[in-house]
Protein backbone atom coordinates (compact mmCIF):
# COMPACT_ATOMS: atom_id res chain seq x y z
CA UNK A 1 0.00 0.00 0.00
CA UNK A 2 2.72 2.15 0.60
CA UNK A 3 4.24 2.11 -3.09
CA UNK A 4 1.02 3.66 -4.45
CA UNK A 5 0.95 6.88 -2.36
CA UNK A 6 3.98 8.23 -4.14
CA UNK A 7 6.95 9.91 -3.85
CA UNK A 8 5.66 13.72 -3.58
CA UNK A 9 5.82 15.45 -0.42
CA UNK A 10 3.85 17.93 0.68
CA UNK A 11 4.75 21.55 1.42
CA UNK A 12 5.96 22.57 4.76
CA UNK A 13 3.80 24.47 7.22
CA UNK A 14 4.84 28.26 7.25
CA UNK A 15 2.66 28.97 10.44
CA UNK A 16 3.15 29.38 13.91
CA UNK A 17 1.50 26.74 16.19
CA UNK A 18 2.48 27.11 19.35
CA UNK A 19 0.42 25.25 22.78
CA UNK A 20 -2.28 27.19 24.70
CA UNK A 21 -2.00 27.57 27.86
CA UNK A 22 -2.46 24.47 30.01
CA UNK A 23 -2.18 22.67 26.75
CA UNK A 24 0.55 20.31 28.75
CA UNK A 25 -1.69 19.75 31.52
CA UNK A 26 -4.31 18.88 29.66
CA UNK A 27 -2.55 15.74 27.82
CA UNK A 28 -1.06 14.81 31.55
CA UNK A 29 -5.07 14.49 32.49
CA UNK A 30 -5.48 12.37 29.20
CA UNK A 31 -2.59 9.91 30.44
CA UNK A 32 -4.68 10.25 34.15
CA UNK A 33 -8.08 9.38 32.76
CA UNK A 34 -6.53 6.08 30.79
CA UNK A 35 -4.66 5.46 33.79
CA UNK A 36 -8.14 5.74 35.92
CA UNK A 37 -10.17 3.47 34.09
CA UNK A 38 -7.70 1.15 33.83
CA UNK A 39 -7.62 1.17 37.45
CA UNK A 40 -11.31 1.40 37.98
CA UNK A 41 -11.51 -1.99 36.43
CA UNK A 42 -8.68 -3.68 38.15
CA UNK A 43 -8.71 -2.60 41.46
CA UNK A 44 -12.75 -1.37 42.36
CA UNK A 45 -14.45 -3.58 39.32
CA UNK A 46 -15.86 -0.93 38.19
CA UNK A 47 -16.75 -0.36 34.52
CA UNK A 48 -13.89 1.16 32.41
CA UNK A 49 -16.72 3.40 31.87
CA UNK A 50 -16.58 4.85 34.63
CA UNK A 51 -13.22 6.24 34.91
CA UNK A 52 -13.36 7.61 31.51
CA UNK A 53 -16.18 9.36 32.99
CA UNK A 54 -14.94 10.20 35.85
CA UNK A 55 -11.53 12.09 33.56
CA UNK A 56 -14.16 14.34 31.95
CA UNK A 57 -14.58 15.59 35.57
CA UNK A 58 -11.50 16.09 35.93
CA UNK A 59 -11.03 18.27 32.42
CA UNK A 60 -14.63 19.87 33.91
CA UNK A 61 -12.96 21.15 36.49
CA UNK A 62 -9.60 22.55 34.86
CA UNK A 63 -11.38 23.92 32.28
CA UNK A 64 -13.24 26.04 34.62
CA UNK A 65 -9.70 26.84 36.10
CA UNK A 66 -8.42 28.16 32.65
CA UNK A 67 -11.60 30.47 31.93
CA UNK A 68 -11.16 31.98 35.58
CA UNK A 69 -7.76 32.66 34.36
CA UNK A 70 -8.65 33.78 30.69
CA UNK A 71 -11.04 36.36 32.30
CA UNK A 72 -8.33 37.10 35.00
CA UNK A 73 -5.60 38.49 32.12
CA UNK A 74 -8.68 39.78 30.33
CA UNK A 75 -9.04 42.07 33.00
CA UNK A 76 -5.54 42.66 33.55
CA UNK A 77 -5.12 43.86 29.63
CA UNK A 78 -7.63 45.97 30.02
CA UNK A 79 -6.13 47.88 33.22
CA UNK A 80 -2.78 48.28 31.46
CA UNK A 81 -4.46 48.88 28.03
CA UNK A 82 -3.46 45.49 26.36
CA UNK A 83 0.02 43.76 26.50
CA UNK A 84 0.76 40.03 27.31
CA UNK A 85 1.68 38.33 30.76
CA UNK A 86 5.27 36.72 30.15
CA UNK A 87 3.27 33.69 32.47
CA UNK A 88 0.50 33.76 30.18
CA UNK A 89 0.80 34.77 26.76
CA UNK A 90 -2.18 36.27 24.87
CA UNK A 91 -2.55 36.36 21.00
CA UNK A 92 -4.77 39.31 19.59
CA UNK A 93 -7.52 40.42 20.95
CA UNK A 94 -9.83 39.74 17.93
CA UNK A 95 -8.27 35.93 17.67
CA UNK A 96 -9.16 35.70 21.32
CA UNK A 97 -11.61 32.46 21.86
CA UNK A 98 -12.17 31.57 25.93
CA UNK A 99 -12.14 27.77 26.19
CA UNK A 100 -15.53 26.23 26.49
CA UNK A 101 -15.36 22.81 27.63
CA UNK A 102 -19.62 22.17 26.82
CA UNK A 103 -19.46 23.17 23.52
CA UNK A 104 -16.57 21.18 22.56
CA UNK A 105 -18.39 18.27 23.37
CA UNK A 106 -21.59 19.60 21.70
CA UNK A 107 -19.28 19.41 18.74
CA UNK A 108 -19.13 15.48 19.11
CA UNK A 109 -20.12 13.20 16.15
CA UNK A 110 -23.33 12.64 17.71
CA UNK A 111 -24.88 10.66 14.24
CA UNK A 112 -21.12 8.25 14.92
CA UNK A 113 -22.19 7.49 18.59
CA UNK A 114 -25.52 6.79 17.66
CA UNK A 115 -24.41 4.63 15.14
CA UNK A 116 -22.85 2.18 17.87
CA UNK A 117 -25.56 3.04 20.47
CA UNK A 118 -27.96 1.84 18.28
CA UNK A 119 -25.36 -1.64 16.71
CA UNK A 120 -24.95 -2.90 20.69
CA UNK A 121 -28.09 -2.21 21.55
CA UNK A 122 -29.19 -4.63 18.47
CA UNK A 123 -26.16 -6.97 19.87
CA UNK A 124 -28.12 -6.90 23.51
CA UNK A 125 -31.31 -7.82 22.18
CA UNK A 126 -30.10 -11.04 19.92
CA UNK A 127 -28.29 -11.84 23.38
CA UNK A 128 -31.87 -11.33 25.43
CA UNK A 129 -33.73 -13.07 23.13
CA UNK A 130 -30.74 -16.05 23.02
CA UNK A 131 -30.02 -15.83 19.68
CA UNK A 132 -26.25 -15.10 20.62
CA UNK A 133 -26.22 -18.35 22.38
CA UNK A 134 -27.81 -20.58 19.26
CA UNK A 135 -24.69 -18.71 17.26
CA UNK A 136 -21.97 -19.11 19.64
CA UNK A 137 -22.86 -23.01 19.69
CA UNK A 138 -23.07 -23.45 16.05
CA UNK A 139 -19.58 -21.25 15.37
CA UNK A 140 -17.48 -22.22 18.65
CA UNK A 141 -18.88 -25.94 19.13
CA UNK A 142 -19.75 -27.12 15.48
CA UNK A 143 -17.15 -25.37 13.58
CA UNK A 144 -14.26 -24.70 15.82
CA UNK A 145 -12.45 -21.89 17.73
CA UNK A 146 -10.34 -21.28 15.36
CA UNK A 147 -12.42 -21.14 12.31
CA UNK A 148 -14.61 -19.44 14.25
CA UNK A 149 -12.53 -16.61 15.64
CA UNK A 150 -11.27 -15.98 11.52
CA UNK A 151 -15.16 -15.58 10.64
CA UNK A 152 -15.34 -12.99 13.47
CA UNK A 153 -13.38 -11.00 11.94
CA UNK A 154 -14.52 -11.16 8.77
CA UNK A 155 -17.60 -10.53 10.16
CA UNK A 156 -16.89 -7.40 11.89
CA UNK A 157 -15.90 -6.05 8.61
CA UNK A 158 -19.79 -5.99 7.39
CA UNK A 159 -21.45 -5.00 11.22
CA UNK A 160 -18.28 -3.09 13.17
CA UNK A 161 -15.58 -4.83 14.94
CA UNK A 162 -17.31 -3.21 18.27
CA UNK A 163 -20.34 -4.87 18.61
CA UNK A 164 -18.57 -8.20 17.23
CA UNK A 165 -16.67 -8.37 19.75
CA UNK A 166 -19.49 -6.97 22.61
CA UNK A 167 -20.81 -10.24 21.28
CA UNK A 168 -18.42 -12.33 21.56
CA UNK A 169 -17.94 -11.26 25.28
CA UNK A 170 -21.57 -11.58 25.67
CA UNK A 171 -21.52 -15.18 24.12
CA UNK A 172 -18.23 -16.02 26.78
CA UNK A 173 -17.19 -19.13 24.78
CA UNK A 174 -15.14 -21.56 26.95
CA UNK A 175 -11.73 -21.30 24.95
CA UNK A 176 -8.01 -20.86 25.72
CA UNK A 177 -6.12 -17.64 25.96
CA UNK A 178 -4.11 -17.85 22.26
CA UNK A 179 -8.32 -18.32 21.23
CA UNK A 180 -8.80 -14.91 23.00
CA UNK A 181 -5.67 -13.64 21.39
CA UNK A 182 -6.56 -14.70 18.43
CA UNK A 183 -10.31 -13.01 18.26
CA UNK A 184 -9.26 -9.86 19.72
CA UNK A 185 -6.37 -9.70 16.76
CA UNK A 186 -9.23 -10.86 13.97
CA UNK A 187 -11.98 -8.41 15.07
CA UNK A 188 -8.83 -5.56 15.14
CA UNK A 189 -7.83 -6.41 11.73
CA UNK A 190 -10.73 -7.63 10.32
CA UNK A 191 -12.67 -4.75 11.08
CA UNK A 192 -10.57 -2.50 8.16
CA UNK A 193 -11.48 -4.87 5.53
CA UNK A 194 -14.41 -2.90 4.74
CA UNK A 195 -14.91 1.03 5.83
CA UNK A 196 -17.51 0.38 7.41
CA UNK A 197 -15.73 -2.10 9.95
CA UNK A 198 -13.95 -0.05 12.56
CA UNK A 199 -14.83 3.25 14.49
CA UNK A 200 -12.21 5.09 12.62
CA UNK A 201 -13.55 4.04 9.08
CA UNK A 202 -17.04 5.31 10.37
CA UNK A 203 -16.04 8.48 11.84
CA UNK A 204 -13.64 9.26 9.00
CA UNK A 205 -16.53 8.87 6.49
CA UNK A 206 -18.46 11.13 8.51
CA UNK A 207 -15.62 13.90 8.66
CA UNK A 208 -14.39 14.02 5.45
CA UNK A 209 -17.40 13.20 3.29
CA UNK A 210 -16.74 13.02 -0.89
CA UNK A 211 -12.57 12.28 0.14
CA UNK A 212 -12.88 9.50 2.05
CA UNK A 213 -15.96 6.78 1.04
CA UNK A 214 -17.27 3.08 1.00
CA UNK A 215 -15.76 2.96 -2.67
CA UNK A 216 -12.51 4.38 -1.95
CA UNK A 217 -11.85 2.11 0.69
CA UNK A 218 -12.93 -0.85 -0.65
CA UNK A 219 -10.35 -0.96 -3.65
CA UNK A 220 -8.15 -1.71 -0.99
CA UNK A 221 -9.86 -4.55 0.60
CA UNK A 222 -7.96 -7.25 -1.40
CA UNK A 223 -4.59 -5.76 -0.10
CA UNK A 224 -5.94 -5.31 3.56
CA UNK A 225 -7.43 -9.09 3.09
CA UNK A 226 -3.75 -10.37 2.48
CA UNK A 227 -2.15 -8.51 5.63
CA UNK A 228 -5.31 -9.94 7.39
CA UNK A 229 -4.32 -14.14 6.50
CA UNK A 230 -0.67 -12.99 7.56
CA UNK A 231 -1.55 -11.63 10.73
CA UNK A 232 -3.43 -14.54 11.76
CA UNK A 233 -0.62 -16.88 10.33
CA UNK A 234 2.25 -15.14 12.23
CA UNK A 235 0.19 -15.28 15.46
CA UNK A 236 -0.57 -19.24 15.11
CA UNK A 237 3.32 -19.55 14.74
CA UNK A 238 4.54 -17.37 17.28
CA UNK A 239 2.49 -17.94 20.34
CA UNK A 240 1.28 -21.43 19.15
CA UNK A 241 1.63 -22.71 23.01
CA UNK A 242 -1.07 -20.72 23.97
CA UNK A 243 -3.62 -22.81 21.86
Amino acid sequence: MSFAIGKQFPKPLTENVSMKFGAKRVMALFLLTIATAVSFHSYLELPPAAGMMFGLAFLGFFTFYIKWKEHRQDQYDAVLGGGSDETFPRPAAETVTHLDFMRIVSRAEWDTLLFFYGVILCVGGLAQFGYLAMVSNHLYTGLGATTANVLVGIISAVVDNIPVMYAVLTMDPAMHLGQWLLVTLTAGVGGSLLSIGSAAGVGLMGTARGTYTFGAHLKWTPVIALGYAASIWCLLILDSRTF
